[in-house]
């Protein structure tokens, strides 16, 4: 009798789990799409930035306009800036990019560069204070509906620091978003702006050839260029919350499937023992009459 009692209860603890899983993956899915959506929604305007860019781009700018300035010799210091989540039951997400953090981190520093970590995310920020790791700069209020203003914020002071050669780059290690299923960890240089196509001396014109240009191309590259590396801030900071999402929904589905296997098996091995108790009830019933009528 106490076996079949404990389970019951078992049954119907995980029977309330399962239940509470397979709501947040309900919610995991309808936020995975909307964040899916406003990543579609972003890389248009992204990769048209990037090709104005590359048509704009000539060697000699590089003396004119500091985001494009490539430090000589190795880099003294780079800032590295982390994004992870502020939640977590959604897997191996969180782990994985902080691998890719402190993989890219240990590179740098046998390089001899110093980094500056600067993170964005609960989890992230909780794990480099665990290491007593020092951080620079940390974020913890953008979650899941990154804007554009947040993405400003974040380079802004970076941009000027580049300018005035305090630090000779920036990375952004971010998890981009390939489907619900691949959610990769990638490296990403947004400073120094570097140039987008290459070729041979003969190739054909590209589009500032064939334009003329009001104002003057050096002026609307002044304007892109922090344009666009905001905008790619923006797009690392879309791109991890539209990822946790689809970790998070995964990670939820697969633990409310797990749940139900085990209740199947609690409930054949509960269905055994109550047989049993059954069986070992009759008999003793059985035997008690034998022995009224011995």
């Amino acid at each position: 009798m106490a076996k079949t009692r404990e389970l019951r209860r078992r049954i119907r603890s995980i029977a309330k789990t399962r239940q509470i899983t397979k709501t947040m993956e309900m919610v995991a899915t309808s936020r995975l799409k909307r964040a899916q959506g406003r990543v579609v929604a972003a890389r248009p305007f992204a990769r048209a930035l990037g090709e104005m860019l590359a048509d704009l781009h000539d060697p000699a700018q590089a003396e004119r306009f500091p985001l494009l300035r490539t430090p000589p010799g190795r880099p003294r210091r780079v800032v590295l800036i982390g994004i992870t989540s502020n939640r977590g039951l959604c897997g191996a997400f969180n782990a994985n990019l902080i691998r890719e953090i402190r993989g890219r981190a240990a590179e740098l520093e046998q390089q001899g560069t110093a980094v500056e970590l600067h993170l964005i995310g609960r989890k992230g920020i909780g794990f480099f204070r665990f290491l007593g790791r020092e951080i620079a700069a940390q974020r913890q209020d953008i979650g899941d509906r990154p804007t554009t203003a947040h993405a400003t914020e974040i380079v802004t002071p970076l941009m000027q620091r580049f300018a005035r050669e305090e630090v000779d780059g920036v990375e952004v290690v971010f998890a981009r978003y390939v489907s619900a299923l691949t959610t990769p960890p990638t490296l990403l240089p947004i400073l120094p702006i570097g140039p987008r196509t290459g070729g041979p001396a003969d190739a054909k014109p590209t589009a500032v050839d064939n334009y003329i240009l009001r104002p003057s191309a050096d002026a609307l590259v002044e304007r892109l260029l922090p344009m666009y590396v905001q905008n790619q801030m923006f797009r690392a900071l879309l791109e991890t919350a539209a990822s946790e999402q689809g970790a998070r929904r995964t990670a939820m589905k697969n633990a409310t499937d797990s749940a139900g296997d085990m209740i199947d098996v609690l409930r054949r091995t509960y269905n055994r023992a109550r047989q049993g108790q059954i069986t070992q009830e009759l008999a003793e019933i059985v035997g008690g009459a034998e022995a009224q009528k011995g």
